[in-house]
């Protein structure tokens, strides 16, 4: 018999919770803090408002002179350029510079000036971010660029606090940080998975306001399961609606694009990739398929006031 243990945490800007599975109590509960513990160590290393982080450090000091950061860090940084490469800068954690400028930096966003938007692009790029891996420093092109590991930071704890879990002998967890990024440790007892519900967007069936009610459900084993979309944060202006989730090829929030879902055995990478797909639309589901083989995602197109959706291993 088994005995679930549930452990929560509240760090970077989201609730991290565990549901932790065993015979033994103690050793769950011991793992499991242990695994939170990772969790707050990463959010000094990583946040962006913390002055003493890493990534506060570059972003304060890297257009002036290179900046050392940790090898932990240094290879996270190395991770976001092949993805960024990958996704042919769809995800970018140069972003910051475009968040600041629409307002959502601390905000609920407002609507910037043509020229300000061109300002904040000039500061956006993974090619303005100068790696050296003999030195593990850090150094930008220009000054205004800024790091935000936002997108990729959260699924890279989980990814860490699995390994941590794994380290103390747990065989069956569930862990999510904001229930965006969800990672199925195994399986739960007498079950072949974990298994995960998708709400469909809001406002998108029966008329404006109505409460969300499932899409589909998606069973982890060894997986994470992220999951993008642009509601949330947004504001309205000239009668248009501006969501949060900006697009740093062209400076400007999505549109088309609800929901972007994505499952894989790495969390950092379900986190990151799942952004990218919100940005790209239909072409970045075909490019997801060649990129990682036998992974799962789902996407949500805006269809007047509803929606379309395509998927690839994510029954509907």
């Amino acid at each position: 018999m088994t005995t679930p243990v549930t452990l929560a945490l509240h760090a970077m800007a989201t609730r991290f919770e565990l549901v932790l599975h065993g015979s033994n109590p103690a050793n769950l509960r011991a793992a499991g803090e242990e695994a939170l513990l990772e969790i707050e160590r990463l959010e000094a290393r990583l946040s962006l408002y913390r002055p003493g982080s890493d990534i506060a450090q570059v972003n304060s000091r890297a257009a002036v002179q290179p900046v050392v950061v940790t090898p932990e860090v240094f290879s996270l940084l190395q991770q976001a350029r092949t993805l960024h490469d990958q996704t042919e800068g769809a995800f970018d954690v140069t972003i910051a510079p475009l968040v600041r400028c629409w307002g959502f930096m601390g905000g609920g966003g407002s609507l910037p000036t043509p020229e300000a938007v061109t300002d904040a692009r000039s500061k956006v790029g993974m090619n303005l971010v100068h790696l050296n891996a003999a030195d593990y420093s850090v150094r930008f092109e220009r000054p205004g660029v800024m790091l935000d590991l936002g997108a990729i930071g959260k699924g890279y704890a989980v990814e860490k606090a699995v390994e941590i879990l794994r380290e103390g002998g747990v065989t069956s967890a569930l862990i999510h940080g904001g229930t965006s990024t969800i990672y199925g440790l195994g399986t739960p007892p007498d079950e072949e998975s974990w298994v995960v519900g998708i709400d469909r967007p809001p406002g998108r069936e029966g008329g404006p306001g109505t409460k969300p009610s499932m899409l589909t459900k998606v069973p982890l084993r060894d997986e994470s399961l992220s999951i993008s979309a642009v509601w949330g944060k947004f504001f309205e202006s000239r009668g248009k609606t501006f969501g949060h989730v900006l697009d740093p090829r062209n400076g400007a929030p999505v549109t088309g694009a609800l929901l972007a879902a994505i499952a894989l055995p790495s969390a950092m990478e379900t986190d990151a990739l799942s952004t990218a797909l919100l940005v790209s639309g239909r072409a970045g589901l075909e490019k997801l398929a060649r990129l990682r083989p036998g992974s799962k995602a789902l996407l949500l197109m805006k269809s007047g006031d509803g929606f379309d959706a395509s998927s690839a291993g994510i029954s509907l």
